[in-house]
């Protein structure tokens, strides 16, 4: 039987300390009393959303942060031991500062993104659809007219996160009798032309703001545009985009280990028995976030291997997500079979690491094309 250790082990740090301390502050007091609320009723955690701004937890990854994708992994990471609806969020809103910052639109880059960095507004990411399509897994679902001073965009995409009537977010579109060209670019959720719809329930993470959006003749312009053409951005922004989703499952396998030890005092005897041990799975995590930190020090990096091993941690991190849930759940028997337990969350948790853009089988298909491009003719 293993023995349990004196303090959980910490989710690895990598600088940045001050942030991360306050981050787990957060996480450990305001958002810990509200993430059952969060799941199960709903409701959106706005307030802990602005506390993490201020704490630093939206800039670590921007210039003004050292670029430093580690610390901004982690704080991702730290959120989502203890809530992953929220630290999702998070990642929703860091990527969508991230499209503003690589824009090399002035509009994009100036007021509004230091409000963005430090959690005064909030945004989101609607690039679900358009990473599908882009792997020929789906077809585009907005579609682009070009009209004099820039483009009017119709289309409907069924969900976009972290969104509000005052919040906005990055979207792609297909220019229309025009091949293989799309255009990004943000919209602004409290345009008339843009209208939240709401979506059908979840099996879990009720509270992340996720809302049906329409798009009727909204124009695209100077103001608001992101890059065209698109894919060229893509390229450059890919892996950044899915190194940060890997502190999604970092933090729900952290907390699934934390669910585990405590209740090895008691059921250690029986669950000896288990596999997937909190021992084991806490060196395998380790060594997953040792790696995660190792890729997130160029995450601009473009060449092949490199996205390869990006995409194959993105996934490991899925897999030790729902390993470490399913494995809590039956570390804590009845109790974890309790529909108010965070290890029952955490299940359902684990599962969105799994299916969220891109799931598990669309890492898999990049993987496999990107490894037949290696191979030799």
């Amino acid at each position: 039987m293993s023995a349990v250790p004196e303090t959980r082990s910490p989710i690895l740090s990598c600088g940045q300390e001050s942030m991360l301390a306050a981050v787990r502050r957060i996480a450990s007091g305001p958002l810990a009393a509200m993430a059952d609320e969060i799941d199960r009723a709903g409701t959106y955690p706005k307030t802990v959303l602005m506390q993490l701004g201020e704490a630093g937890a939206y800039k670590a990854h921007m210039a003004a942060g050292g670029t430093d994708y580690g610390a901004a992994i982690q704080a991702i990471a730290e959120v989502s031991r203890v809530c992953a609806a929220t630290g999702f969020m998070v990642w929703c809103h860091d990527v969508c500062g991230l499209y503003m910052e690589e824009s090399g639109n002035p509009v994009l880059q100036g007021a509004l993104l230091h409000a963005h960095m430090n959690g005064q507004t909030l945004g989101g990411t609607g690039l679900s659809n358009p990473m599908k399509s882009l792997a020929g897994i789906e077809a585009m679902l907005l579609r682009a007219r070009k009209v004099d001073g820039g483009y009017l965009v119709n289309g409907t995409l069924p969900w976009v996160s972290n969104l509000g009537d005052d919040h906005y977010f990055g979207a792609i579109a297909a220019v229309e009798d025009d091949e293989g060209h799309e255009l990004m670019f943000v919209v602004d959720c409290a345009s008339p032309n843009a209208a939240l719809r709401t979506c059908p329930s979840f099996a879990g993470m009720e509270g992340t703001g996720t809302w049906g959006v329409r798009l009727t003749d909204y124009f695209v312009g100077a103001h608001n545009l992101v890059a065209d053409p698109v894919r060229p951005f893509i390229a450059r922004i890919r892996a950044a985009f899915i190194l940060l989703q890997c502190g999604m499952g970092l933090g729900v396998a952290q907390g699934a280990i934390d669910s585990m030890w405590e209740v090895e005092q008691q059921l250690g005897h029986v669950n000896q028995f288990l596999e997937d041990r909190p021992d084991a799975l806490q060196a395998e995590l380790d060594a997953l976030d040792t790696r995660v930190m190792a890729l997130a020090r160029t995450p601009f990096a473009t060449d092949t291997q490199y996205l390869i091993d990006v995409l194959d941690a993105r996934a490991h991190a899925s897999e030790i997500a729902l390993r470490a849930a399913q494995s809590a759940l039956l570390h804590q028997g009845a109790r974890g079979y309790l529909l108010s337990s965070a290890v029952q969350r955490r299940v359902r948790e684990s599962h969105f690491v799994a299916i969220v853009t891109p799931a598990l089988k669309h890492l898999r298909k990049e993987m496999a094309r990107l490894s037949e491009q290696e191979l030799p003719a």
